[in-house]
């Protein structure tokens, strides 16, 4: 069901700080940041040759990331997303297997432009899961 890993997001208090690590130490080509409001978060992509890596900040004091970052200062692994031939057939499949689809269960768009799901982490060993249709 899952293809290739599309990215890695990590959570971080400081975008600009951050950003300037991947650009300007390891020299990483590093996307301008987006904002996401209907997911609270404000994004910058680092392209490396085989995936990506995906900076979140919090957008608002609602943002799941802010609380994330409150409870991991100094930020950390967010989720890890792969992509998807069929966003909904893998909805449905997982369901079926009694996996939890967070949220309503209803795709979003996500920073790419594609439909995105998260899966509960307790059901993948700690680990928050996003599904991007490719």
């Amino acid at each position: 069901m899952i293809g290739k890993l599309n990215h890695v997001a990590i959570a971080v208090p400081d975008l600009a700080a951050a950003s300037a690590s991947y650009r300007d130490t390891l020299g990483a080509k590093v996307s301008e940041p987006l904002d996401l409001p209907s997911h609270g978060v404000t994004t910058i992509f680092v392209e490396l040759e085989n995936t990506k890596l995906e900076l979140l900040h919090p957008l608002g004091d609602e943002s799941p990331i802010a609380k994330f970052l409150e409870r991991n200062p100094g930020g950390g692994i967010h989720h890890i997303c792969y992509e998807v031939a069929d966003i909904y057939a893998a909805r449905d499949k997982l369901e079926s297997d009694g996996m939890r689809v967070l949220g309503d269960g209803e795709p979003s768009i996500g920073a790419h432009d594609k439909p995105v799901l998260f899966l509960h982490p307790k059901d993948f060993n700690g680990t928050l899961i996003e599904l991007e249709q490719a």
